[in-house]
């Protein structure tokens, strides 16, 4: 219905003479539709309302083809009528002293009705413009947001970077090396999503997620883990998608440090499934499991994971077994 309503006849013509042309030819076409509807009709209420399907054919004529179409349509409609079915047929004279009047309100009646279907046409094609302009600066704008998201979070990370330098403390070179890679990994979100989606703000999940999961492999990953993927497509808006992408990033940074330690040899599955509307994230390895949560449990990890969740707008499960641990994000119904 919505596409229907944005409909407009002359609308693929570039030209003056295009668009003119193609509005004339709906208001014939239409015109037309209404003498064969008439015709039919006639074979139960001959010379009924001899007006009656102008006005639809007229409305429907001004809204998709502009007042061209509505002024061709009521032309040619209202001449039809008048000589083929008001009293007497086939002339224009009338048989009844009060047609010439009945003639006349008919046509001013219709006349009426096209000026403001063509006025409305006019301000919902205005209102459709005005929508788009506004989605276009809101889009420009959340499109430059990200762009100075990454640069900040790149800023961050390098100002990091430097601090660690001038650190004397080893114990302390870890923690911030940590902290490096939650931000660049934050950055990459935003890149990723920059680079990979060209329009819209919904982003397609099995590029971003293959993508993702191939700079994870390469940056994070030990030869000696092997990472099993199963991706189904969906699309999804923007910020879910940059939570997913944040969620699944720290759950496999988690795996390469706990479950796999020291380049420990194992195996990472992760799969996303799609249900009609639903879609489940799952990671599972089978490394060292509970005996990679000693003091770990309720570290910054848990916290950030939890708060990906909350921004996906989806529930998340930890499962943890002698060796194995499994986490799962799912999209609430």
């Amino acid at each position: 219905m919505q596409r229907l309503a944005q409909f407009d006849v002359s609308r693929q013509f570039l030209t003056r003479p295009g668009k003119i042309a193609a509005q004339i030819g709906f208001g014939v076409f239409c015109a037309a539709a209404m003498v064969g509807l008439r015709s039919v009709l006639d074979v139960w209420a001959p010379v009924s309302g001899p007006f009656a399907l102008v006005y639809p054919t007229v409305l429907l004529a001004t809204l998709y083809g502009h007042w061209r179409a509505g002024l061709t349509s009521f032309i040619l409609s209202f001449a039809w009528a008048w000589y083929f079915v008001l009293r007497a047929p086939y002339s224009f004279t009338f048989e009844d002293p009060t047609d010439p009047l009945r003639v006349v309100i008919n046509g001013f009646a219709a006349l009426i009705l096209l000026f403001f279907a063509e006025a409305f046409r006019e301000a919902a094609s205005r209102s459709m413009e005005e929508i788009r302009a506004a989605a276009d600066r809101r889009l420009t704008l959340l499109n430059e947001m990200e762009h100075r998201t990454k640069n900040n979070f790149s800023l961050v990370a390098s100002l990091l970077e430097i601090q660690k330098r001038q650190i004397s403390h080893p114990e302390l070179i870890a923690p911030l090396d940590d902290a490096v890679n939650r931000v660049r990994t934050f950055a990459d979100a935003y890149s990723h999503l920059a680079m990979e989606q060209e329009e819209g703000t919904e982003v397609a999940m099995k590029p971003y997620l293959e993508l993702l999961l191939d700079r994870i492999e390469r940056a994070a990953l030990s030869n000696s883990v092997t990472l099993h993927r199963e991706i189904e497509d969906i699309h999804l808006p923007r910020e879910v998608a940059v939570a997913i992408g944040l969620y699944l990033n720290e759950a496999l940074a988690n795996c390469a440090k706990y479950a796999f330690p020291e380049g420990g040899p194992g195996t990472i599955a992760v799969s996303f499934s799609v249900f009609e509307d639903r879609w489940v994230l799952s990671i599972e390895d089978d490394g060292l499991g509970a005996a990679s949560l000693k003091g770990n449990s309720t570290g910054l990890g848990t916290s950030l994971m939890d708060a990906f969740a909350g921004q996906a707008r989806a529930q998340h499960s930890r499962a943890v077994r002698a060796r194995g641990y499994r986490v799962e994000l799912a999209s609430e119904e």
